[in-house]
């Protein structure tokens, strides 16, 4: 090992060893849930935070707490859903009054219509919606209604795109160069335990032949094509010109439907989502994390005459919490925060968003680190190599190592990242803020 790899190493172990001390009560917990818990943790992506998984007892704003006290700014904002920071003060008044009245119905209330019509004022292709309860769920509505308007089994899917983690969808999405090279456009299963042959056709992201090949190979068959309109789960590469009206269009010539998935991109990177941020109009859309502000809800936005095939019950949509008033409670009151122009929710996120993200590449580059940041101001990704990415294969080439070595030295600092490269703003930070977080960062970066 080289002096300076020595060097860094030396300094990622006494980070490492300053975050255990403070959190003992923590690493307590850790424990005693993994006697549990399979491997300590209630979702698996989880189990990838370093030294260990802390615990937390509360949050407000852009701050959380952990179980020894220590606070902490947050980017990871529970992996997205908390657009509006910890315990917005309109939705805990919503959930609040609503705990007032029931928990569940199992039946019919005001909030399902009164939702449904403040969402399909907003998102363009939506003339009516659906509610679950998870966006694995919802994804799996979508593509069932698919497969049901156009007779066909198959579907198109992205290397590196989420979907969920139905068998059907978890494919070709953390896997290997190597592996999605000798696939050559068949389906990576992630994991053991999945049903054999899935139903996936897979395309490369930002790759226009790539995308007619698929279709050639599968004349007929392929009943949509699904995408995250930003890949935000691998890199937040952004669609290259064109890229989301080329997709439009062979939908519409091969008589598939185009589903974006906007389980991140929707009510975050724009009001109107990905569509609008992009000015591209899908057939059907899915949505989670921003849309329940951290509580349990999905949705599912399409045209009319398709979900016409949920209406008469063509196409079986069920779920005895679907359209619950918690959730919808929480939905309301966010959707009518984030659309008031009054509380300028977006042109903050744009304005703090792009200063961080500049920031902490200025501040990196500075300390002699090769980093480039892409995405959205508030969605992005910070990553270890040389050229912004373009695909999901171009994002393996990231230095994941030193990535992992900053996000600990910031949480010694304070300051909570997701341990994958992307961070989250939120209508909760403010300008003391993103100061405080570069001061961190320029303390942080020394020690990478």
């Amino acid at each position: 090992m080289a002096a300076g790899e020595q060097s860094n190493r030396f300094c990622a172990d006494l980070r490492e060893a300053s975050v255990r001390a403070k959190t003992g009560k923590s690493l307590e917990r850790f424990e005693r849930s993994k006697r549990v818990l399979p491997g300590g943790v209630a979702s698996g992506v989880r189990r990838a935070a370093r030294p260990y998984p802390l615990f937390f007892t509360h949050g407000e704003g852009a701050r959380v707490w952990d179980a020894d006290g220590n606070e902490y700014l947050d980017y990871g904002l529970a992996w997205g859903p908390l657009m509006l920071g910890h315990r917005p003060p309109a939705v805990t008044a919503a959930i609040r009054a609503q705990l007032e009245k029931d928990l569940t119905f199992g039946a019919q209330h005001d909030l399902e219509y009164e939702v449904a019509e403040r969402f399909t004022s907003i998102v363009p292709c939506a003339d009516q919606v659906c509610f679950a309860n998870s966006g694995t769920e919802i994804v799996q509505v979508a593509l069932r209604l698919a497969r049901a308007v156009t007779g066909r089994a198959k579907y198109l899917k992205f290397e590196g795109h989420y979907h969920g983690w139905d068998d059907s969808v978890l494919v070709s999405y953390k896997s290997s160069r190597e592996e999605l090279e000798a696939a050559d456009g068949a389906p990576v299963g992630m994991a053991m335990g999945q049903r054999p042959d899935p139903i996936a056709v897979i395309a490369e992201w930002n790759n226009e032949a790539s995308v007619r090949r698929a279709f050639e190979r599968h004349p007929g068959a392929i009943s949509a094509v699904i995408c995250e309109p930003m890949l935000a789960n691998n890199g937040c590469v952004e669609p290259a010109a064109g890229f989301l009206e080329l997709l439009r269009k062979i939908t519409s010539e091969q008589g598939a439907l185009l589903i974006f998935d906007e389980v991140i991109t929707g009510f975050r990177v724009a009001l109107a989502g990905g569509q609008g941020r992009y000015g591209v109009t899908p057939d059907l859309a899915t949505y989670a994390k921003a849309i329940g502000a951290g509580t349990a809800l999905s949705a599912l936005g399409g045209r009319r005459e398709f979900m016409d095939y949920i209406a008469d019950g063509r196409v079986v949509h069920a779920g005895s919490l679907n359209g619950n008033p918690i959730s919808l409670a929480a939905a309301r009151a966010a959707l009518d925060y984030l659309a008031e122009p009054a509380n300028e929710v977006y042109p903050r996120l744009e304005r703090l968003g792009t200063r961080l993200r500049e920031g902490l590449v200025a501040i990196l580059r500075g300390a002699g680190h090769v980093v480039v940041t892409q995405g959205e101001p508030a969605v992005f990704q910070i990553a270890f190599r040389a050229e912004p990415a373009r695909n999901y294969r171009e994002t393996l080439t990231s230095d994941t190592q030193k990535y992992s070595d900053f996000a600990l030295a910031l949480l010694d600092e304070g300051v909570i990242v997701l341990p994958d490269g992307r961070w989250y703003t939120s209508a909760a930070h403010t300008e003391a803020d993103i100061d405080a977080t570069l001061a961190a960062a320029e303390r942080a970066a020394g020690d990478v």
